[in-house]
């Protein structure tokens, strides 16, 4: 067993060097730019949501008011009509990214100090190279990337963005592993 306060180090340089991959990931023009595509109408559909005033929350529409309401011929009818919407609703207004970015890296030092709690619960100091890579990076790989898959499983995201995330979760996991590795008690 490792103390876990020997490891700080590990677990905030690997958070600042996933924090800056992802940010270059999520740069690249070709990686995740399709991953939320235009669709058409989009004005119409904007025009007639914004007199309505929605709240910031997740909606599902249509949406029964009870599993009776669900098994109705007027529900099942209406969901053969479409569309049926899962949609998020976030404040409007500029796009502003310090937010996000702030808790993203908050998120990331969280994953990354799970990685390390148990590791240190696994390994020695002095364990090989290998074996802190094991289990670092499989634990900041599950973290970053297994409940993605619940997304599309339940509200049909599309698979191709859930399977690029878990790429990115790869990744990352491996960066976690390697400085770990790299860092970890002698």
């Amino acid at each position: 067993m490792t103390a876990l306060g020997a490891l700080w180090l590990s677990v905030l340089l690997s958070s600042v060097f996933v924090f800056l991959l992802s940010s270059i990931v999520h740069m690249l023009p070709l990686w995740h730019q399709n991953d939320y595509p235009l669709y058409p109408g989009q004005d119409r559909v904007l025009d007639a949501l914004r007199p309505l005033a929605i709240p910031r929350g997740d909606y599902l529409f249509p949406r029964p008011s009870s599993r009776a309401e669900m098994k109705s011929p007027e529900f099942i009818e209406k969901t053969k009509q479409g569309p049926v919407v899962i949609m998020t609703v976030i404040p409007h207004g500029p796009l502003g990214m310090g937010r996000a970015l702030a808790l993203w890296f908050v998120y990331i030092v969280v994953v990354n100090f799970c990685a390390a709690y148990i590791a240190s619960r696994a390994l020695a100091p002095g364990a090989p190279y290998l074996a802190v890579f094991r289990f670092a990076g499989t634990t900041a790989f599950f973290a970053y990337s297994l409940a993605l898959w619940q997304m599309s499983i339940w509200y049909g995201r599309a698979w191709s963005t859930t399977i690029k995330a878990t790429v990115d979760g790869l990744i990352y996991g491996c960066v976690v592993a390697g400085t770990f590795g790299w860092l970890w008690p002698r």
